[in-house]
């Protein structure tokens, strides 16, 4: 089943069809470092990582591209104002670029955490100034931009095509619904592409129209074309994004190359909330992952998150995450159990999965069908994991069958681990600081190792104990005839 995606600037689900074969380029909005990363973060490069690791599954070789924008956004998204990077280092009294550095250090830490691959390459704004100046030289040569003051604006009346991706057109946009009113503007709906910098200004480079930095905008249009070309397909980023940001950077691209469609497939995350409302760092709501990490798994957050469509709200709530939590340490164990039934069977849970969406395997093929439905029907995660509890649901009830063979229980392990892993990624891996659930394993498997000692030498006594004691911390023994298995309460 081929995959489809909803598409933003069709409104409606197309199926995905990359503009080279086997190959996709895809560029997603990054942070602007000015602070640590919240939920509302975790929500976006989770949605995007789930993507490059789906299609990746499916065969695609991706190239990912996101960028970190350490200069020229301003508080509020206007085109006046302050930079938030640099008045965050008026606050806390360090240079702007010891602030970025800072808080994209503090970015990635809080990704690997979650358990998202870092992206083929992470571009910096500061970084590419000169093919920014380059893409404004250009909409100023073809008569779509405008020098003013020591600044350059984008003509939005030379588009015809402005406003196609958000439904607004220029005549029917209300002067200064977003950007502020300048005299020096043509139109009050012109975006800055370059902005002339006063000289007390903390962060400035040198241009042909004197000493500025570039508008946001601007950033995102020549990063993207440069390591993806002048069309590429998938654009991503949070719904709050479309307007005015994405809008603008179709404008500036397509009347800066003359290509159409810069874009094929946007993509916009909706946001997260709390009590209803939009979470934010300038909204005073926005709950900080390092803290949220101190009391529930990365992974559980990253689970959370799935837990719901990308393209609909997330209604933040600790309560919520803890059930997450919970559930998510029941599929671990799972998992494990899984993973030691099929080496009871001389089995080798070790070896790769080989798996096709196109031909399900003959075990468990109706919860493969379910799944991969569910994941090419716009990345809908929540279906998919009912379809991975199935499979770990059925697996549990064979594992108990002394007759199961290990073939199919290695089935349904290489699938768990492909659907809850390779895709998903809240599977915890040896390497990745997640892995509780395989030290759990192992070390239940040794518990109940000393227990069966225990008892060949009629010391049940010692047995009991260990039965109760780990039901204190939430944990029951089950004895069968020839074997003890365990699970968790809770």
């Amino acid at each position: 089943m081929p995959l489809s995606i909803y598409n933003t600037l069709s409104r409606k689900k197309e199926e995905f069809q990359p503009i080279r074969p086997n190959s996709v380029g895809m560029y997603v909005c990054g942070p602007t470092v000015y602070g640590h990363s919240h939920i509302g973060h975790a929500k976006s490069y989770v949605t995007f990582d789930v993507l490059s690791r789906y299609l990746r599954f499916k065969g695609y070789n991706v190239t990912y591209i996101q960028n970190i924008t350490d200069v020229g956004h301003i508080v509020g998204d206007a085109d006046e104002g302050e930079d938030k990077v640099v008045s965050e280092s008026r606050r806390e009294g360090k240079s702007p670029y010891a602030i970025a550095q800072m808080y994209e250090r503090s970015y990635w830490e809080d990704m690997d955490a979650l358990n998202i691959i870092r992206p083929n390459v992470s571009c910096r704004a500061t970084g590419h100034i000169i093919e920014q100046i380059e893409l404004i030289r250009k909409l100023l040569a073809n008569g779509h931009a405008y020098e003013s003051n020591g600044s350059v604006y984008f003509d939005v009346t030379s588009d015809p095509e402005y406003g196609k991706l958000s439904n607004r057109r220029t005549e029917e946009m209300e002067a200064g619904a977003r950007v502020e009113i300048r005299e020096e503007k043509k139109h009050p709906n012109d975006f800055a592409l370059w902005k002339r910098a006063e000289p007390a200004h903390l962060m400035q480079w040198n241009s042909p129209w004197g000493m500025g930095y570039p508008g946001w905008h601007i950033e995102c249009s020549a990063m993207s074309m440069k390591y993806l070309g002048e069309s590429f397909d998938i654009h991503g980023g949070g719904m709050e994004n479309q307007f005015p940001h994405h809008e603008c950077e179709i404008a500036q691209s397509e009347c800066g190359t003359g290509v159409q469609p810069f874009v094929r497939y946007w993509m916009h995350h909706n946001m997260v909330t709390v009590n209803g409302k939009k979470m934010g760092k300038s909204q005073g709501n926005a709950s900080n992952l390092k803290a949220l990490f101190k009391t529930f798994s990365p992974l559980a957050i990253r689970f959370f998150i799935l837990q719901g469509h990308y393209r609909s709200t997330l209604e933040f709530n600790e309560e919520a995450i803890a059930a997450t939590q919970t559930g998510l340490e029941k599929l671990w164990n799972q998992a494990e159990r899984l993973r030691s039934a099929v080496k009871a069977r001389g089995g080798h849970p070790d070896s790769q999965p080989d798996l096709s969406n196109e031909d399900p395997q003959e075990f468990f093929a109706e919860e493969q069908r379910a799944f991969y439905t569910a994941m090419d029907d716009d990345l809908n995660t929540s279906v998919a994991i009912a379809a991975i509890y199935d499979i770990a649901k059925s697996a549990a009830a064979l594992a108990e069958n002394p007759g199961t063979n290990a073939i199919q229980l290695r089935t349904a392990e290489n699938l768990i681990r492909a659907f809850a892993g390779d895709i998903l990624g809240v599977l915890p891996t040896e390497n990745d600081g997640n892995n509780r659930a395989n030290r759990t394993g192992e070390l239940m498997e040794l518990i109940i190792e000393l227990r069966k000692h225990a008892r060949e030498r009629k010391d049940y006594a010692s047995s009991d104990l260990i039965r109760k004691e780990l039901e204190k911390v939430g944990i029951s023994l089950e004895d069968a005839k020839d074997k003890t298995s365990w699970r968790m309460n809770r």
